[in-house]
């Protein structure tokens, strides 16, 4: 991988990061909740994204290669946070909130799977549709 790759994948990884920590606190900050959702917004946001892009990807030619990797190893990679979402349904676990772990897993898990295809399925119904 060449340094131009590398600076491209850190850009990304920088914007990434910051808008994970400015949702993430937008979230926690106006939402009344039990479960991490400030994580499982950046983590179904981020799955939609990735999946926009990879239709992008798929079906164009608009994004080089180090755009490619900007955006996708380097944004969405920092923007999705499943370390954080590990770490908070560990201390639900720990906290005895089994029912709220479990909902955490389901939620994170399958809806970001969930919001991938859609994003990917919508986006190549777009653009196939021109």
């Amino acid at each position: 991988m060449g340094i131009k790759t590398m600076l491209a994948i850190g850009t990304g990884g920088f914007i990434g990061a910051n808008l994970r920590s400015y949702i993430n606190g937008v979230v926690n900050e106006k939402i009344v909740h039990h479960l991490p959702l400030g994580t499982l917004t950046v983590n179904l946001l981020g799955s939609l994204t990735l999946g926009v892009l990879f239709a992008f990807f798929t079906y164009t030619h608009i994004f080089s290669p180090r755009m490619k990797s900007l955006l996708s190893t380097g944004m969405m990679g920092a923007l999705t946070t499943y370390s954080t979402f590990a770490m908070e349904t560990f201390f639900l676990i720990e906290g005895e909130s089994y029912a709220l772990a479990i909902l955490n897993m389901g939620f994170n898990v399958i809806g970001t799977v969930m919001f991938a295809g859609i994003g990917f399925k919508v986006t190549e119904m777009l653009l196939k549709a021109h």
